[in-house]
């Protein structure tokens, strides 16, 4: 079964982006108490988050000349930011930089064994903005990749400010009516 639980993220206050208040004008969508923020919660938000930093790739989708983009990033989260690490070469950073961007990540390809672990996607929505991780920030990120379209790897880092994050889950009847056997 599929389950969807957008997750009001708060005011900046809540999760330590530095800029108090900056989104808890009554009425804003994605603030307490509006529609946008009906049935989600600050535990789903954690646990999207959470859920996040337990893999190390994701997708992100932007806007290139009008229409719609995938690319895939490195990320780390980092105080409740998301920090992602591009290839430079590619150019796709220009193209977030100062815009609004949704980036997600899930555990499609590593569902543990016998198929009984619950799958998961999470996606996160806000402004992006380029950065200069410090160089404990560039180490937790690990090596690159030694080329990128035959390119050497110049990485270059992008701070995602979450605004929405939306969780979804698939799961599965453990029961053994629930379960598909095998013939051998």
């Amino acid at each position: 079964m599929l389950f969807s639980r957008p997750s009001d993220t708060g005011t900046a206050k809540d999760h330590g982006t530095g800029t108090p208040g900056a989104r808890d004008a009554p009425g804003t969508p994605g603030t307490p108490g509006t529609a946008a923020s009906a049935g989600s919660s600050g535990a789903d938000r954690l646990r999207a988050i959470e859920l996040l930093g337990s893999v190390r790739y994701g997708r992100l989708a932007i806007s290139m000349r009008a229409l719609p983009f995938l690319a895939v990033a490195r990320h780390l989260v980092i105080e409740d930011r998301v920090v992602l690490r591009m290839h430079r070469g590619l150019g796709f950073h220009e193209s977030c930089d100062g815009s609004v961007v949704a980036y997600g990540a899930d555990n499609f390809n590593t569902p543990a064994p016998g198929g009984t672990e619950d799958l998961w996607s999470v996606q996160f929505t806000g402004p992006v903005e380029i950065m200069d991780p410090g160089p404990g920030q560039r180490e937790r990120f690990g090596t690159g990749p030694a080329e990128v379209n035959g390119e050497h790897f110049d990485p270059v880092y992008l701070r995602l400010d979450p605004r929405l994050a939306h969780m979804h889950t698939l799961a599965f009847d453990a029961s053994p009516s629930g379960r598909t056997r095998s013939v051998t």
